[in-house]
């Protein structure tokens, strides 16, 4: 099988973090009745929207530990490896953790697709542990239908550093890192729409590592933060507002884009199925100003991302020194928006 023939997203109904459980179902599966016994050293667990669970070594530092896997949203092997493990370390990035040791999760359709892809799989992911300063320390993996690939990871962090995504409080100022769009790049790519130009742009921001999330968690003045992924930019500003009892203010026009040219892809409809399951589940806590393409701009913020950037609610005193850390690591550093009182739409997109 030669492997520059094969494209992975072809044997895949889904993409990346459009893999993901749309947020309106996902609260049902998660209800229960059944009472976990305490546990006083559990500080951050299923009671949360968090990125990562956080449990008290006693020491005062803290182990977090999460996971996360999909199926191809690219169709080179190496690639796919690489940007599902950035994905599954950005979670204990956005707890302000550093991350120290990585398992893998392998889904293979071994029928189908050669032993010898899967391997470039998994030198993809070792390639991103090396560049997060951790090892690939083991994992397992089945025979499933689609091919599937993610990374359980651990990471540590002083408890005094804990960032939380429902800690943000009105006055704080919004920042993300990374551009969104990525959802509809590669919708268009799956769609043999992407213009020649534009191919590889979606999957080496993907690749990126949101490193600067072990440096942010060491600022108090980063008062929540969490990281954008499948939920979309609304999505996770959804669950920062909810759990934060707050609203927010999002600047339409300073919200980073992947490539000028989304309205393009837009109009090809090259839009994700992960957008409209998005927009069903939080659509009707968003309010757009007059002045706006809604379709559009809902198209676009609620748009599933990939590995995508961190979101950050800064307090004002501090919104000069993230600022200048952002620009350290070159990384996007103008405000997207603001944290006000809770009001009665709980995000306002002007």
């Amino acid at each position: 099988m030669n492997e520059q023939l094969i494209k992975l997203t072809q044997y895949s109904h889904g993409a990346g973090c459009g893999c993901k459980i749309a947020p309106k179902v996902l609260d049902q599966i998660l209800q229960s009745n059944f009472t976990s016994p305490d546990n006083g050293k559990l500080l951050i667990g299923n009671h949360s929207k968090d990125d990562a669970a956080v449990y008290d070594m006693g020491n005062g530092t803290a182990l977090i530990s999460t996971t996360d896997f999909f199926m191809p949203i690219v169709d080179d092997a190496y690639d796919f490896g690489r940007i599902a493990s950035a994905n599954a370390i950005s979670d204990v990035y956005a707890m302000g953790g550093k991350p120290i040791l990585a398992i893998a999760i392998l889904g293979w359709p071994v029928n189908k697709l050669s032993p010898e892809i899967a391997k470039r799989v998994i030198e993809g992911s070792r390639s991103i542990c090396a560049e997060a300063g951790i090892p690939l320390a083991g994992g397992h993996s089945i025979d499933s239908p689609e091919p599937i690939f993610g990374l359980a990871v651990n990471g540590i962090i002083d408890i005094e550093n804990i960032k939380k995504n429902n800690t943000a409080k009105p006055g704080d100022t919004l920042f993300l890192t990374k551009k969104i769009g990525v959802g509809i790049l590669t919708t268009a790519e799956k769609k043999d729409l992407l213009k020649e130009e534009h191919r590889g742009l979606a999957a080496l921001q993907m690749m990126q590592l949101n490193k600067v999330g072990e440096q942010l968690g060491k600022m108090p003045g980063v008062t929540a933060m969490t990281d954008v992924t499948g939920f979309g930019l609304l999505g996770h500003l959804v669950e920062m507002c909810e759990g934060s009892r707050v609203s927010a203010e999002v600047y339409f026009e300073k919200v980073p884009l992947i490539i000028d040219q989304l309205a393009f892809y837009v109009d090809q409809n090259a839009i994700p199925g992960g957008t409209v399951r998005n927009w069903d589940s939080y659509g009707d806590k968003i309010s757009f100003a007059r002045y706006l393409d809604e379709d559009y701009a809902k198209t676009l913020l609620a748009d599933p991302q990939t590995s995508g950037g961190l979101l950050i609610a800064v307090a004002e005193g501090a919104v000069g020194e993230v600022q200048t850390l952002l620009g350290t690591f070159e990384l996007y550093n103008k405000p997207i928006g603001k944290i006000v009182a809770e009001n009665a739409k709980l995000i306002n997109v002007e």
